[in-house]
């Protein structure tokens, strides 16, 4: 249930952005989810994308320092309280929240948020208990295998 991410550290710069885009488009590379963070000089660009071996090799090839990270993907109802009552089960198990981002466009009538936690592992054991929804790499429409 743990979805590769990966993560670009970019220039805080005009045109850094677009090149990493325009050189995955160019790939044939979709992006499927996308986070992007200021912290001073540099950002953290965070990607969920079509090909995650491709786009490795891309960001090698550039010289744009880049890591895989698990996440975890998972489908909320879109009404108010809900992210709290899906958090409240992991921090009783004292899972902290490294960081978590939304995604549109999967689902009309349910949110999907990607989170790193802790111990992702153990996230998604309780996360199943509860009843709540995973998305896996296919439901994205992700290869992370080598290609």
């Amino acid at each position: 249930m743990k979805l590769k991410q990966i993560s670009i550290s970019i220039e805080n710069s005009p045109g850094r952005l677009y090149e990493i885009t325009r050189a995955l488009g160019e790939a044939g590379i979709n992006l499927r989810a996308l986070n992007l963070v200021d912290s001073g000089d540099f950002g953290m660009l965070r990607l969920l994308v079509s090909d995650l071996a491709k786009t490795r090799r891309i960001m090698m090839e550039n010289h744009m320092p880049a890591r895989v990270d698990d996440v975890v993907a998972v489908e909320i109802e879109d009404k108010p309280g809900r992210l709290s009552e899906v958090l409240k089960p992991l921090m009783d198990a004292r899972i902290n929240v490294m960081y978590m981002y939304a995604f549109i466009g999967m689902s009309s009538n349910n949110a999907i948020m990607i989170f790193r936690f802790s111990d992702n592992d153990k996230a998604i054991e309780i996360l199943l208990a509860s009843g709540v929804r995973l998305l896996d790499a296919e439901a994205f429409g992700i290869l992370e295998t080598e290609s």
